[in-house]
């Protein structure tokens, strides 16, 4: 394509303290999407702390998440364009690190009070354009670290650090704070100081994790100064361009894009969600949401396996779909099945997780396998772009969803949240249907 130089393939790869410097910070970061997006944090500011109607509180939550996901569809394509323009792009993940510590400390100081709701969202909002920002970076640098030979291995070691580190929080956080009648290291249990701590503990886990990355991983030269220094519009109009230029050459790559971004904020919707879900809807106390989240971490584990293993052998377009289906029946019975109580949803929920691994893994291999040596950086950006381009669907049509129950006057309003993800991915689906296994990218 005329609008991306093609990269170098010669490049010499880089130290192995480089690489696991880098697949740390997957580690590192896991905090902020296990115990603050979703299992800990979230069920906090949604529980009965902050209101009585816990229906109400879910809806609220979701209104912060839409802004949130529009902040982030506005400011990616500026951000990933002129951090690898000027060369800054570990200095932007750095930076980013940091916002998303101070975000982490300042969740301690929401305090089980009505008056801290709005706060505690405010913060969820915030940090959730924060840590999209710093993925478009750090999805970047994956080429910095690795080889053609080397980087699906690496890429999915540093997703199953994720996992890991996810599991190893929630078993902290559960039989260290939150069973416990005297938690660790003397902590109390008034005014919720036993949950709050907690997101100190993340604070610090993601500071001491990500040092590594800032001494080991060298930052990215510079490719064009004069991308660094163009206006907003300017931006936006070079992005725009090649998007037509993909219409008009590779219409399947396109689709695939469209596609993609779409069913993939469904799968975000699902994590993001999950949680509040299982609180709300089903009732599950503090204690049973940090249990389902690690069976969850378990389950997305052992499902990004199998479908790497199904990848490999009957293809990434066959993987992804049995994938999408299996979200689409898993999360349709999880409304039909509601009124069974919570087995429905240890049941179908961590169905849901299972199916999230592979779908998530595939796609971005679906990317790679469609990227032609040397433009893979182009493909990838692109694929960020479009998929932050869509981050407001999923917590849009949860909260169309909540509210439209709401007002028709149903009983526990917040089941119907799920139908509005469903519809997010089904529409995803059918996309995805429309595209070539193959696409090609025309010279």
């Amino acid at each position: 394509m005329s609008q991306i130089a093609a990269a170098s393939n010669t490049r010499k790869p880089l130290s192995k303290h480089a690489t696991w410097a880098w697949m740390l910070w997957d580690w590192a970061e896991q905090p902020y999407p296990t115990i603050i997006q979703t299992f800990i944090f979230a069920t906090y500011i949604t529980s009965s702390y902050f209101g009585p109607n816990k229906d109400v509180l879910a809806s609220q939550l979701g209104i912060g998440i839409i802004i949130g996901g529009l902040a982030v569809a506005i400011s990616a394509p500026v951000f990933g364009r002129r951090s690898d323009a000027a060369g800054h792009r570990k200095r932007w993940l750095l930076i980013n690190s940091a916002l998303l510590i101070a975000i982490m400390l300042a969740t301690y100081f929401v305090e089980p009070l009505p008056s801290f709701f709005v706060f505690g969202v405010v913060l969820y909002a915030i940090g959730s354009v924060v840590q999209e920002t710093s993925f478009i970076n750090y999805y970047a640098m994956l080429k910095q670290v690795t080889n053609p030979t080397t980087m699906g291995r690496i890429s999915g070691i540093a997703w199953g650090l994720g996992y890991v580190g996810g599991i190893l929080l929630l078993v902290f956080s559960l039989f260290g704070f939150v069973l416990p009648d005297v938690p660790m290291f003397g902590v109390s249990t008034a005014n919720a100081e036993n949950i709050r701590v907690l997101f100190l503990f993340s604070a610090a886990w993601m500071t001491v994790f990500t040092i590594p990355l800032a001494i080991f991983v060298p930052e990215v030269e510079a490719t064009n100064e004069k991308i660094a220094r163009e206006s907003i519009g300017a931006s936006y109009r070079a992005l725009f361009a090649q998007l037509g230029e993909l219409r008009r050459k590779s219409p399947d790559v396109l689709k695939y894009l469209i596609a993609s971004a779409i069913y993939r904020d469904a799968l975000a919707g699902i994590f993001t969600f999950g949680a509040i879900l299982g609180s709300v809807a089903f009732g599950f106390s503090q204690t049973q949401v940090i249990m389902f989240g690690i069976a969850a971490n378990i389950v997305a584990g052992i499902g990004a396996g199998l479908g790497g293993f199904m990848d490999d052998r009957i293809g990434t377009k066959r993987t992804i779909l049995i994938s999408l289906v299996g979200l689409l029946v898993a999360g349709v019975g999880v409304f039909a099945f509601a009124g069974e109580g919570k087995i429905t949803y240890w049941t179908l929920g961590l169905a849901l997780c299972l199916f999230v691994g592979p779908a998530q893994a595939s796609s971005r291999t679906f990317m790679a396998r469609i990227a032609p040596d040397g433009r893979e950086g182009e493909l990838f950006g692109l694929y960020q772009t479009t998929g932050k381009a869509a981050s407001y669907l999923s917590p849009t049509m949860w909260t169309l969803s909540l509210t439209v129950a709401g007002a028709l006057g149903a009983k526990n309003a917040s089941i119907f949240g799920i139908l509005g993800i469903m519809l997010v991915l089904g529409v995803g689906l059918a996309l995805f249907m429309r595209v070539h296994p193959n696409p090609k990218i025309a010279e």
